[in-house]
């Protein structure tokens, strides 16, 4: 059971642990904004949602997008096919690595294990299987970060 942590602002900032959550209350940097009703951990109700008690800076969330991984692009595509619709469990790239494509998120989708062998060493074009979208660098928020 994950845990929001809201920056004294009431931005959101991130998920951690539950347990990381208490260790957050019982070290006074936050304090509980939400709460499970009825739930107690100690003399602490158990938390849903986290609020700093004091700002934290975030300009690296302002200057640029998230960097790219495998999680993520399998997060930005919902877990779908970008060839089939089917669900996805592994990442392709759009032009091949070994054409030198690279790891960025231009150029990898979410894709079925099929759809992936099947397109193997080729381009969607060469392989005569068109993207249902067109790859693009997702914001903080649409990873839901």
């Amino acid at each position: 059971m994950d845990v929001l942590v809201l920056n004294a602002d009431l931005g959101p900032l991130h998920r951690v642990s539950f347990r990381h959550a208490v260790r957050m209350l019982v070290r006074r940097v936050a304090e509980v904004h939400e709460a499970h009703p009825g739930r107690l951990v100690g003399s602490y109700p158990a938390p849903r949602v986290v609020r700093l008690v004091t700002y934290v800076v975030t300009r690296w969330r302002h200057s640029r997008g998230p960097g790219w991984s495998r999680p993520g692009v399998l997060v930005r595509d919902d877990r779908c096919c970008a060839y089939c619709g089917r669900p996805a469990s592994t990442v392709d790239h759009v032009l091949p690595r070994s054409r030198g494509g690279a790891n960025s998120w231009s150029n990898t989708v979410a894709a079925c294990g099929a759809c992936n062998h099947r397109k193997g060493d080729r381009t969607p074009a060469e392989a005569r299987m068109p993207l249902r979208f067109a790859p693009a660098a997702p914001t903080w928020a649409a990873l839901g970060i």
